[in-house]
């Protein structure tokens, strides 16, 4: 993996947000060991004038007083269905040996989160954060640039965290990290807020929609990226036999899933067919 100009890049679309998304920048910085080695890439709408005129006026003074590195790109509205589109052109835009997915309604609790990260530097790994009710997703994940070099971009999907998940578990490369987050959102926290709800279309649930998580086309595409990524750790040297054994049916894919689901978020995990690329 070649090294990059910064060690962490922090994927952050963000809509219609104002306090939440100072909120959640200043968690970053505040708490990092080293914020001037931070990268911070940003993605509005550019219809949203409240976000856009907030940051210009209030956020993106405060980061040049303070020297961090950021940029910010500008999307025609994709909405909450686009997200991983979102994402995907941050991570191409994000010169970074890191990049940290995130949302603009998170708060950083850790301090020196970003030593936290470094430590895995050369280690090809999705990095799972704590956050509300230990998912055993890796709900902001962690991801090294190489994945993204690999595979194309970061997720296929809208829903990132459940591709990528899925994608390390089968590949046996979630490494849980000791870096605490807090998702503020409503619905999980009971914060209320008086800045706007983002509307939430997820395509789950009906496997005949070539758009859902779970239509088969989608899951062959997972294994056949998984399959691209386990090329790579062979190259450097990293034990594929968890992968070589999913892909023969001796191995369950979700056994180190299920060992890390302690609140039983996927108890329907059980039983579930695997289809292996040809």
């Amino acid at each position: 993996m070649s090294k990059k100009t910064h060690s962490i890049a922090v994927l952050l679309p963000t809509r219609g947000r104002t306090d939440a998304l100072e909120k959640s920048v200043k968690s970053l910085v505040d708490l990092a060991t080293d914020a001037n080695n931070i990268y911070i890439v940003f993605g509005f709408d550019n219809d949203d004038k409240v976000g856009l005129g907030y940051f210009l006026e209030k956020l993106k003074p405060s980061l040049d007083d303070q020297g961090i590195n950021y940029t910010v790109l500008s999307f025609d509205s994709m909405g909450y269905e686009g997200l991983n589109h979102y994402y995907n052109a941050l991570a191409e835009n994000a010169d970074a040996d890191w990049l940290f997915i995130w949302n603009d309604d998170c708060i950083m609790n850790t301090k020196a989160w970003d030593d936290e990260i470094r430590k895995y530097n050369g280690q090809f790994k999705v990095l799972k954060v704590h956050t509300h009710n230990e998912h055993p997703y890796s709900i902001f994940p962690i991801v090294p640039a190489a994945w993204v070099g690999i595979t194309g971009q970061l997720s296929r999907h809208q829903m990132i965290d459940a591709e990528i998940s899925q994608m390390a578990y089968m590949l046996d490369i979630i490494q849980i990290v000791d870096i605490d987050v807090t998702h503020d959102r409503t619905d999980l926290t009971g914060n209320q807020s008086n800045e706007p709800p983002k509307p939430r279309v997820r395509f789950e649930g009906n496997p005949d929609n070539p758009q859902d998580f779970h239509n088969i086309g989608n899951v062959q595409k997972r294994f056949d990226d998984a399959q691209k990524l386990s090329v790579l750790m062979e190259a450097m040297n990293i034990d594929t036999a968890f992968w070589k054994n999913v892909i023969t049916l001796k191995q369950d894919p979700w056994e180190k899933l299920k060992q890390n689901d302690i609140n039983g978020h996927m108890y329907h995990f059980d039983g579930v067919e695997i289809t292996c690329p040809t």
